[in-house]
């Protein structure tokens, strides 16, 4: 009798751990977080948005206090005024009365010149009629080319007034200039990175600070779940590996909603044991393969991240 019974309880192990035919794989919905952060460190001044929202792309999210960032803005502007003053001034030259005052310094150089030039050739009239002497011609005619000398002289600087500043210190005041537009800009930047709007459209999943809190640099202060962003895994035993590729339509369906269709878009080229937890009635051992599938957006705002799924088999 005692072998009988054995027989009988080993049939009935033996039939209890023989798997069935398996219909679907079991799964859940994951989603791909966009965590919105400021580079810079502040206290968060305005939260637009609250949890559970839905917020548009360029849609404003939060701010953080900005008080320096303006200051430094505002310093930037003035250093830019300055530049481009200080480039005008050089482009145009001198003033006008300064003009004038080198125009009638020229005038008052030619009129010497003019009765320098007379007297030398009153002079040599005088000397060749014998009634000066040579040194005398000499001293008029030094005269004469000592006015010219001055005419020349004043010339050039009335070209050089009324030309302006020299290519180089032009060049140097443009540089200037263009440094002081990019700090403009970059005060700018620093100063938009205090306020950030919604990169993306989507679901408010989730809000990290509240209004007065120190928010540290590059900390999230939202956290946003796009509908493109919500993917299904799920894990494939190995006798089945070859029915799904990438690019390939399935079917899924959860509890309380209709079956609706998804794409494969990522399977695991490695083994690996079934995970501890995993929404599925029975507990595998064996290996399986990590499948990725993504979903329409009108079908993605119907799962909620961790929601367990069911993947038809092909």
């Amino acid at each position: 009798m005692r072998p009988h019974f054995f027989l009988v309880a080993f049939t009935a192990l033996a039939a209890a751990c023989t798997p069935g035919k398996q219909s679907e794989l079991h799964g859940y919905a994951e989603g791909e977080f966009v965590r919105v952060a400021a580079p810079f460190a502040g206290q968060l001044s305005l939260l637009a948005v609250q949890r559970g929202a839905t917020v548009q792309a360029g849609g404003a999210l939060f701010a953080l206090e900005q008080e320096n960032e303006k200051a430094a803005r505002t310093e930037a502007q003035e250093r830019l005024k300055s530049a481009a003053a200080r480039l005008a001034d050089l482009q145009k030259g001198k003033r006008p009365d300064e003009v004038a005052a080198a125009d009638a310094q020229l005038a008052q150089a030619q009129a010497a010149l003019h009765l320098s030039a007379t007297q030398l050739k009153r002079d040599e009239k005088l000397l060749a009629d014998n009634f000066i002497s040579r040194d005398r011609l000499d001293q008029t005619r030094a005269a004469r080319d000592r006015d010219q000398a001055r005419v020349a002289e004043l010339a050039s600087q009335l070209r050089l007034t009324k030309q302006g500043a020299r290519s180089d210190e032009v060049n140097a005041a443009r540089a200037e200039m263009q440094a002081a537009q990019a700090a403009v800009a970059q005060a700018q930047w620093r100063l938009d990175q205090k306020s950030l709007k919604s990169p993306v459209s989507g679901l408010v999943y989730d809000t990290l600070y509240v209004t007065g809190e120190w928010v540290p640099a590059g900390a999230p202060v939202v956290s946003l779940l796009p509908p493109a962003n919500i993917k299904l895994r799920f894990f494939l035993p190995e006798p089945l590996l070859a029915k799904f590729k990438i690019g390939q339509d399935i079917q899924v369906s959860c509890d309380a909603c209709l079956r609706f269709n998804a794409k494969v878009s990522y399977v695991s080229t490695q083994a690996e044991y079934t995970p501890p937890v995993i929404y599925s009635n029975e507990a595998r051992t064996k290996l399986v393969y990590l499948a990725e599938a993504r979903l329409a957006p009108e079908d993605a705002v119907k799962l909620h991240p961790g929601q367990p799924v069911d993947i038809i088999l092909p």
